[in-house]
């Protein structure tokens, strides 16, 4: 599981004029999952479930 940041940097990842997360692939916005036990996020496409990590 790449970081955010990472998909960004390697066209993975693209932010919209509203600075949303969208996959690359799907053009599709990123769901967010929060596990309170960890300490980063979860971003997951709904439609390739791609998945990427995000430090809070």
């Amino acid at each position: 599981m790449k970081s955010t940041r990472k998909g960004l940097r390697d066209g993975d990842l693209f932010k919209d004029t509203y600075e949303r997360l969208n996959c690359a692939d799907c053009e599709k916005v990123l769901k967010k999952k929060n596990d309170p036990d960890e300490v980063f996020s979860v971003r997951v496409c709904p439609e390739c479930e791609a998945t990427f990590k995000e430090l809070r």
